[in-house]
């Protein structure tokens, strides 16, 4: 029997739904930007019945934006309600930041049944927005969330470990919402063989994808493929060390050790001309994204 083991789903979850890489609260888009990939058929409801109808009523985002202030200010429980009350009337926004802070036991107990359903409403209303929308980062992260749950599995609910589950998830959200994590969990699951065939070459399309976008794991994991070279994968010594570099940059936080360890240990074996060349690209990379 699996044994669930709570503090790899946190670190998931951390990944997806910290600042650095989930959508601000006031809800601005990054921009569309859907990848020239196959993608997979919108999935269906994550649960059962679980959309919800009506229109909304007028001041829900005054609830939203009270609520706001109240959390900054200190005042949880005020904030906490003002926020339930917007997220029962189907306001996005406060669905995914109560989604956050159940995953996080931010100003709540942590709960991972509460803060799953409150990403699966968002998933079973929000699919067909506009990846350009305001609220397309809220929706994408959502699927990115219950990927991560399906991954690994919340123990005694009904969530059980689903990779194929995972996989779809992540799949929409990186092809329809062209949402850089998506694309680099995506990546990963083609890089273990996890719920799909292992696939080095659609993994580093979808890395490539990300880390353009400056989703700093993504370029780590397509630096070190590139320095390395892999199975259908070329080696490019130079170009991987660049990746390694931007991505090196970007940690800051002890669950990037693995980063900093990739880059150390690339740069180390690198020879004269590939570090020189790896600044060469890296001096062109950063003109160009300016």
């Amino acid at each position: 029997m699996r044994i669930f083991d709570r503090s790899l789903l946190l670190a998931v979850l951390a990944l997806v739904v910290t600042p650095a890489v989930a959508p601000a609260f006031d809800g601005s888009p990054d921009g569309p930007a859907v990848p020239a990939l196959p993608g997979p058929v919108v999935p269906s409801a994550v649960i059962p019945g679980a959309a919800l109808s009506g229109a909304m009523p007028r001041g829900i985002d005054e609830s939203v934006r009270f609520g706001t202030r109240a959390l900054r200010s200190g005042e949880t429980e005020k904030g906490i309600d003002a926020l339930r009350y917007a997220a029962d009337q189907g306001h996005v926004g406060a669905q995914w930041k109560l989604g956050r802070m159940y995953v996080e036991g931010e100003g709540v107990e942590r709960n991972d049944i509460k803060a799953f359903d409150y990403f699966t409403q968002i998933a079973n209303m929000h699919a067909d927005d506009n990846p350009s929308a305001p609220q397309a980062r809220f929706v994408a992260n959502a699927f990115v969330s219950l990927g991560a749950y399906y991954l690994i599995g919340i123990p005694n609910s009904n969530v059980r470990r689903d990779p194929n589950r995972a996989r779809d998830m992540f799949a929409y959200a990186a092809s329809y919402f062209g949402d850089p994590d998506a694309q680099y969990h995506l990546a990963r699951l083609y890089i273990e063989g996890t719920g799909v065939n292992r696939d080095t070459r659609l993994a580093a399309r979808w890395l490539g994808l990300a880390a353009h976008k400056g989703q700093y794991q993504a370029q780590a994991a397509l630096g070190g493929m590139l320095f390395k070279g892999d199975d259908g994968i070329s080696r490019q010594a130079a170009r991987g060390l660049m990746w390694l570099t931007l991505a090196r940059d970007a940690a800051a936080g002890p669950d990037d050790k693995w980063v900093v360890d990739l880059y150390e240990e690339a740069f180390s074996s690198a020879n004269s001309d590939e570090r020189a060349m790896a600044l060469v690209y890296l001096e062109q990379y950063m003109k160009a994204t300016r």
